[in-house]
């Protein structure tokens, strides 16, 4: 079975966590505000409203 040789250092493993949630927190961060520009209209994001949904399903 393999075995790591060496044990990683807590700096080490504190530092790769920061990294992965740094990158979580920015996602979410990017979400929320998509979220909020999409309630106020104001996005410039593009997605089938539910009334076109039902035209292409007819």
């Amino acid at each position: 079975m393999a075995v790591p040789k060496k044990k990683t250092s807590k700096s080490k493993r504190d530092q790769r966590r920061a990294t992965w949630r740094r990158k979580a927190a920015l996602e979410a961060q990017k979400a929320l505000s998509l979220g909020k520009s999409i309630l106020t209209g104001r996005s410039t994001f593009v997605y089938p409203s539910a009334e076109e949904e039902e035209e292409e399903e007819s």
